[in-house]
């Protein structure tokens, strides 16, 4: 792997991917970049982890188990609405997931990708949502 050591943030991730070999790499290179990475290639222990933790991005896939990851996301949202998305995609031409991703306020991700090109679109969604106030609920008008 050729990711960068970066500074260490208070940053936690929820990686939801089914594909173990997969959620292994973009583990490490999360891990090795700083970050707090909790991982799951399941719906209902990511909706564990979200009530035992302040998440701060949700990364999946367009499907997780037998629900699309965007439901997958949205659900989770729902549970966690301070929580920024991160739909990884190969399939970009999906006009319906560009138009979900839009509607929700999700960023999308296309493969393939470096470990190196990961973690810059992390730090760059991290901030992004950060700057924007972008995942606070409806109605929120409180600061964090």
């Amino acid at each position: 792997m050729t990711t960068t050591k970066r500074p260490a943030t208070n940053a936690m991730i929820l990686l939801l991917c089914s594909e173990p070999i997969i959620r292994a790499v973009m583990k490490e290179a999360l891990e090795e970049a700083g970050y707090v990475v909790r991982d799951t290639g399941d719906l209902g222990t990511a909706v564990e982890m979200i009530g035992a933790s302040k998440i701060d991005l949700l990364i999946t896939y367009p499907y997780v188990e037998s629900i699309s990851g965007h439901d997958a996301a949205k659900y989770l949202r729902g549970k966690n609405p301070h929580m920024g998305v991160l739909v990884v995609a190969g399939l970009l031409r999906d006009d319906r997931l560009q138009y979900r991703a839009i509607l929700e306020n999700f960023d999308i991700f296309p493969e393939p990708f470096t470990t190196d090109q990961l973690v810059e679109k992390v730090e760059r969604v991290l901030q992004s949502s950060t700057s924007r106030g972008v995942h606070r609920a409806a109605g929120d008008a409180h600061s964090d």
